[in-house]
Formats: structure tokens, C-alpha cells, sequence
């Protein structure tokens, strides 16, 4: 069974997810050219395994036999739902623009959270959600070309990408009950449901040589493994408005780290995408210290 944590302990292990992420561009960029669908389906396959051996050390696997079949259709869902439309989204859009828009849902999981029980929705959490969200405009979109009516579908797509995760990240709150090893279930059965629509749509091609593979398997054990499962502990036990907010730390970090390496240049625009998201994280903790 899952281990229970305090509040801020929770909040700490989430943000591990936000880090997490921002390698997701890295190694994406190393497993090309595998099709998006493919990648999803070996990536999950990877993060679902880690999480049977994981379920399998701690004796979580008779608890999993108890979570009802709607929890693991709801957790499919979100996590299929949400790559499917994000990379569809980014085949019929601008990339930028259409990044800008799926990364809405920081935002959305800060003002949906409201909603929930036990939760207060404060003036800072909005502002520091907006301020953060400038921030990540400033590097997702910086030198885009504006918005392209002859992309709408792709804007759409993208803009029901964030608010599938938003909806997922907040409704797992409802799912307190339900332990962190399910997610191993939800990541298994998306790498199904993702190599049958690659095998449809898509043309097989596999990662090519040891950067290719290395790159893949990185992801599935991190950005698209790991990191679910502590998000999972994150927003259940955590404090989700801060943990929302905070994400918009994963294009800034990503931005940074594809600098580092040489796949991107520094810019003033970094500098001030730094101070936003910095700025709307520190007036989203104040928020969360008053409640």
C-alpha cells in the first residue's frame, strides 16, 4: 500500500514529476525518429513494468485486486487521452502555439482545485497561475508566428489536451483511497491502447542505435514512468494548487537543459520567463501558507 506523507512531504515528492518533465523535450529529440504513438506505447510499456516491480517489492498486488474497474478505465483514459491529443495536436498545429495552449493546464488544475472539498481558492494562487503561465508563454512561444486560423483543429485538440490532465490531476484528488501502485495499471494498459492505434496509423520505426534506445528507455523510466507515480502522491496528498503552479517550472527547466547541451540558445527572454515563473511560484506559496 501506498505510504501516507505529510502535506509538504507530498507537495516535495510531486514536484518531482515537474523536474522530471523537463527532460521530456531532451529525450524526445535523441529517440527521433520514431512516430509519436510508437514512442508512447514503448515509453509506457517501460514506466508500467517499473511499476509492477515496484507493486511486487512492496506487496501492494492484492490491493491493486481491490481498486474498481471504473478507477483504471478513468486513469487509462487520462493518461492515453492526454498524449494522444498532445501529439495529434502538434501534427495538425504550429508546434509553439499549439504547446502554449495543452500548457494551459497548470492553470486549470490551480482554478479547478478550488472546487475541491477542503480546498480555498485565494486571490495569490490566481495571480501567481498567471504570472507563471507569461512565463511559459515567453519560451513556448517566443519568435511564433501567431495564431493560424487554418490550424483550428490542432488548437482544439490541444486546448482538450489541457484539460485532460488538468481534469485527470484533479479528479485523482477524489482518489485518495485508491494506491499509487494502480498507476502501473493505468501505464500498462495505455502502451496497449497506443501500439493498436500506432499499428493503424502509423509506420513502424524503431529507435535508432544506442541513443535512440538509451533515449527511450530514459523516458520511460523518467518523464513518462517515474513521474507519474510520484504526481500520483503529489495531488492526492499534497498541496495540488502549489504543485499547479510550480509546474510552470517544466518549460523554463527544459528550456534550460536543451541550452546546456547546445540544442538551444540562451536569450533575455529566458532570463525573463525565469523571473515570472519564479515570481508566480513564490505568490502561489504565500497563497498556500495563509490557507
Amino acid at each position: 500500500m501506498t505510504r501516507t506523507f505529510t502535506r509538504s512531504h507530498a507537495t516535495g515528492i510531486g514536484f518531482i514529476a515537474v523536474l522530471l518533465w523537463s527532460l521530456l523535450a531532451l529525450f524526445t529529440v535523441g529517440s527521433a525518429p520514431t512516430p509519436p504513438l510508437l514512442l508512447n506505447a514503448l515509453c509506457f510499456a517501460i514506466g508500467g513494468t517499473l511499476g509492477v516491480i515496484w507493486t511486487l517489492r512492496t506487496g501492494g498486488l492484492q490491493a491493486l485486486r481491490r481498486v474498481p474497474l471504473k478507477v483504471y478505465v478513468f486513469g487509462t483514459i487520462g493518461l492515453f487521452g492526454y498524449h494522444a491529443l498532445y501529439f495529434s495536436a502538434l501534427r495538425l498545429a504550429p508546434p509553439a502555439q499549439a504547446g502554449l495552449i495543452a500548457y494551459l493546464w497548470p492553470l486549470l488544475i490551480v482554478l479547478f482545485s478550488g472546487l475541491l472539498p477542503g480546498e480555498r481558492l485565494r486571490a495569490g494562487h490566481f495571480i501567481g497561475g498567471l504570472v507563471g503561465f507569461g512565463g511559459a508563454a515567453l519560451i513556448i512561444q517566443g519568435g511564433g508566428s501567431g495564431f493560424d486560423t487554418a490550424a483550428l483543429p490542432g488548437y482544439l485538440l490541444a486546448l482538450g489536451c489541457a484539460l485532460f490532465w488538468s481534469g485527470y490531476s484533479v479528479m485523482s484528488r477524489r482518489l485518495g483511497d485508491v494506491p499509487t501502485e494502480a498507476v502501473a495499471v493505468f501505464c500498462l494498459a495505455t502502451a496497449v491502447l497506443s501500439a493498436a492505434l500506432h499499428l493503424v496509423v502509423e509506420q513502424t520505426v524503431w529507435p535508432a542505435g544506442i541513443i535512440g534506445w538509451g533515449s527511450t528507455l530514459a523516458l520511460g523510466l523518467g518523464p513518462v514512468g517515474l513521474a507519474f507515480y510520484v504526481w500520483d502522491i503529489g495531488v492526492k496528498q499534497g498541496d495540488i494548487q502549489l504543485l499547479g503552479v510550480s509546474s510552470y517550472a517544466a518549460p523554463l527547466l527544459s528550456t534550460l537543459v536543451l541550452v546546456g547541451v547546445g540544442i538551444a540558445a540562451p536569450s533575455w527572454t529566458l532570463g525573463l520567463a525565469a523571473c515570472l515563473i519564479a515570481g508566480g511560484a513564490a505568490l502561489a506559496a504565500r497563497a498556500s501558507l495563509k490557507s
